[in-house]
């Protein structure tokens, strides 16, 4: 058994070597602080779920010509598998519903979250199940796009939320991202359009709208892996739950789960010792001589996976 423990560091190492060493003909450079910068490494993307080879192309990013990776996906993962989302009656369990993020917390989305919402929200207008304990919720692409926006259609008010990958399947998300990152001291505001993607190909999005989600007496799930459906995006990621693709470090620092939109890499929030990770800036980013600038995902949830952009951002298109 020791044996096999002191082997683990020096295997991870031949393998980080070896991903290092796969990622083109760019290489590590830094920038007129001394900040480290890696290039995106194409290679670490998981190849069967791309549409097509990862290509280069020179794009205007703010006014500059800038060396772009276009990567195309139909963000469907491969690790896992999607929902469940809403429980059907007020006694079915977790294992039949997803998640629900309020104040920093995580709550199961089973049965009886779903009854007693009234008193978790203080409000007695909430009420998503009928008098036979069912629980009302979106079944159709139609009831799915009328509740799956921020004006919700008044007939949905008190439904259960959940659209189906298969509505959306034939949606293909092109992202375009730059080589090297450029850090800015200034940062970047996220707009609606995603703020990165997994390993898989799945699309990292900004905070859901749970303001506008919640007036109309809505709840919108995410499944155990931190993703849900909706018309704009298919299936997407509002948290980082450790069910993608990780590349283990060397050391004992959390794994790389994917990249920001502005070429940033981006990690799990909780190392190899279950600690936080220190002295983040605003956008839950620091810089460390092995990685250099690279963020954190913040906690499952915060629904923020980033809370803001250091580098000039890419584009993210769905069609």
């Amino acid at each position: 058994m020791k044996k096999n423990r002191y082997l683990k560091p020096f295997v991870a190492l031949i393998l980080f070597v070896l991903i290092i060493s796969c990622n083109s003909n760019h290489k590590a450079t830094t920038n007129d602080t001394g900040m480290k910068i890696l290039p995106v490494n194409k290679e670490l993307f998981i190849q069967d779920n791309l549409l097509e080879d990862i290509t280069e192309k020179t794009i205007d990013l703010n006014g500059d010509p800038t060396l772009c990776y276009i990567i195309k996906t139909k963000s469907q993962p491969s690790e896992h598998s999607m929902g469940p989302w809403c429980p059907e009656h007020i006694e079915d369990g977790k294992e039949k519903a997803g998640l629900w993020f309020n104040d920093g917390k995580v709550y199961d989305v089973d049965g009886h979250f779903i009854a007693e919402l009234a008193e978790f929200y203080k409000d007695e207008k909430w009420k998503l199940f009928r008098e036979d304990g069912s629980i009302k919720v979106t079944k159709t692409q139609e009831e799915c796009e009328g509740a799956a926006k921020p004006d919700v259609d008044e007939e949905y008010y008190n439904y259960c939320v959940e659209c189906m990958p298969e509505y959306y399947q034939d949606q293909i998300t092109t992202y375009t991202i730059p080589v090297f990152p450029k850090y800015n001291n200034a940062t970047q505001r996220l707009g609606r359009n995603g703020i990165g993607l997994a390993f898989n190909g799945v699309n990292f999005d900004p905070p859901a709208p749970t303001h506008a989600i919640l007036a109309a007496h809505t709840i919108a799930p995410i499944d155990d892996h931190g993703g849900h459906v909706n018309p704009h995006g298919g299936y997407h990621y509002h948290a980082a739950t450790g069910s993608t693709k990780e590349v283990e470090q060397t050391d004992s620092h959390s794994p790389m789960i994917g990249y920001a939109i502005d070429g940033f890499g981006i990690y799990a929030f909780l190392d190899t010792n279950s600690q936080e990770p220190k002295y983040l800036d605003e956008c839950g980013g620091h810089s460390d001589d092995i990685r250099g600038y690279h963020y954190h995902a913040g906690e499952p949830g915060g629904n923020q996976i980033l809370k803001c952009l250091r580098g000039v951002p890419g584009h993210m298109k769905v069609n």
